[in-house]
């Protein structure tokens, strides 16, 4: 299964900030599951960035670059 560390209450905050009165839930966790695919892909890219240029510590370049 994949990691879910960006919770639906999170993501329906996200959306509230963006202007949505309402949200259902199927479109709270459609959406977090994006983000946290997208998250978890930024950061395994980034994390073989470091490992290839012999750091055990992933900067901000490597996300950049992952991105």
């Amino acid at each position: 299964m994949f990691p879910m560390p960006i919770s639906t209450l999170t993501v329906k905050r996200i959306l509230k900030d963006a202007g949505a009165e309402r949200i259902s839930d199927d479109a709270a966790e459609e959406l977090a599951d994006m983000v946290n695919r997208f998250a978890f892909g930024t950061a395994k890219k980034a994390v073989k960035l470091a490992a290839h240029a012999k750091r055990k510590t992933v900067m901000k370049t490597d996300i950049e670059l992952a991105k």
